[in-house]
């Protein structure tokens, strides 16, 4: 066994305890494989162990290495900050959008998404902590958001992602996310079913508070380049 599958498999098992622990239904925890600046190589390599989400923050990186794993079906979720000569590629060539943070943005993901091409699902990204440093909406702004946004055509919004300020407590690891999950369920929309919640170091946070996605790159791949 390659040290990639046995971390994979040791992710899987970590998730699946924590959805006992914290009283999850099980398999309700999506793992999502963040692939950034990994090789196609890494990516099948745990496409052929079962994985089959994958995040990439940067277009041209991921396009090439869809080029290279067409034979695959891979789900491709783009997490990464968006920039407007990059809509139309994203909205051709990926299934998931992690990183909607304007209405500008969606308006363009709508509208340059093929017809022939599934809804893209659209999560918008919140800045739950109030970070000068990261992109985001603030808390107050997602009800008349989702609103614009639910509208659009050729999009599904499905919900939520939020990369909180680093913490090494766990209870403060879990705050900005209860106040999030609890802040999308108040809006009383059963289509919002998607919380993009959680990475390496805050994962049984995450799930505690009701992730239904976790972004793993580092616990799995190894240390970025």
């Amino acid at each position: 066994m390659t040290t990639l599958i046995h971390r994979l498999k040791q992710i899987r098992a970590y998730i699946q305890t924590a959805e006992i622990t914290y009283h999850r239904q099980p398999n309700s925890v999506l793992l999502l494989a963040v692939s950034k600046t990994k090789p196609a190589t890494m990516i099948a390599e745990a496409y052929q162990a079962g994985q089959r989400h994958f995040g990439e923050n940067y277009l041209q990186e991921a396009l090439s290495k869809q080029q290279a794993l067409g034979a695959f079906d891979i789900t491709w979720h783009f997490i990464g900050p968006i920039q407007s000569n990059k809509t139309k590629a994203i909205a051709n060539h990926f299934d998931w959008v992690h990183s909607v943070d304007n209405l500008k943005t969606a308006r363009r993901l709508s509208k340059q998404r093929p017809p022939h091409l599934a809804p893209l699902n659209i999560c918008l990204q919140v800045n739950i902590s109030d970070e000068a440093s990261k992109s985001g909406i603030h808390l107050h702004e997602l009800a008349d958001l989702c609103e614009q946004v639910a509208i659009l055509p050729n999009i599904k919004l499905r919900g939520v992602m939020a990369i909180p300020a680093p913490s090494f407590s766990f209870e403060q690891q879990c705050q900005p996310y209860k106040i999030l999950y609890q802040a999308v369920k108040s809006l009383n929309k059963p289509e919002l079913d998607t919380f993009s919640f959680g990475m390496s170091d805050d994962l049984n946070a995450a799930i505690t508070e009701g992730a239904t996605m976790v972004r793993i790159g580092t616990a799995l791949f190894g240390a970025r380049q």
